[in-house]
């Protein structure tokens, strides 16, 4: 039974991939302006920038995204840190896509340890956003990583979905822009839950800022 689905969703997935194939290929496209990640705001709410992580060459060169930012905050109040991480894609037109965290997280030693989602309510969006939670463990470290996919007024979970509105923007409004948005808060003596709330609630502080930087 597990190795039909996986054909299913192999299958799938290679139809969507010869559909966005022709959708970009058959049309030319629009590309919205954006501000480069870089200015984006070092305050969100009770959260201020720790430091700035530049990526290195190599990994941009892997990676193929625009733009990316990949920076860390503490919540004023409570201490608590959080990693935020950008990238950003103008189109996928010439095969840049954003690089899935279930893929590159156990490609750097982290083993998953925990996979599903999460619903969350944030400022500036009618109803709850659905994010990917994925708990990994390397050695005696824990992370929570909370991520998801945002293009054109949508939150993205799962990598399936991505890729249909991918191809249904394309064809619809000449776009293939978006951004992978992951959050990343280590598990401390609190537990993994408490993590997991950590998470939430920096979710909650820079979604306001996403909406203004990210294109609409």
């Amino acid at each position: 039974m597990k190795t039909n689905a996986y054909v299913r969703v192999v299958a799938v997935l290679l139809l969507l991939e010869a559909a966005a194939f022709y959708a970009f290929a058959s049309r030319s496209e629009t590309t919205p302006p954006v501000a480069p990640l870089l200015l984006f705001p070092s305050v969100l709410g009770d959260w201020l920038i720790v430091r700035d992580f530049p990526l290195d060459r190599e990994t941009l060169d892997v990676l193929k995204a625009d733009d990316t930012l990949n920076r860390f905050f503490v919540n004023q109040t409570t201490r608590q840190v959080a990693g935020l991480y950008i990238a950003y894609f103008r189109t996928q037109r010439y095969g840049q896509a954003p690089h899935s965290p279930k893929n590159c997280l156990p490609g750097s030693g982290w083993e998953p340890v925990k996979e599903d989602f999460l619903s969350i309510r944030v400022p500036g969006w009618e109803a709850p956003i659905t994010v990917n939670r994925y708990v990994v463990q390397h050695g005696d470290e824990k992370s929570v990583t909370l991520y998801w996919y945002q293009s054109h007024n949508r939150v993205i979970a799962t990598e399936y979905a991505a890729k249909f509105w991918a191809v249904v923007d394309s064809i619809r409004y000449r776009r293939s822009d978006t951004a992978l948005v992951r959050i990343t808060v280590p598990v401390g003596p609190a537990g993994i839950d408490a993590a997991e709330q950590t998470g939430a609630a920096f979710v909650q502080s820079v979604f306001p800022a996403l909406l203004h930087e990210l294109p609409l």
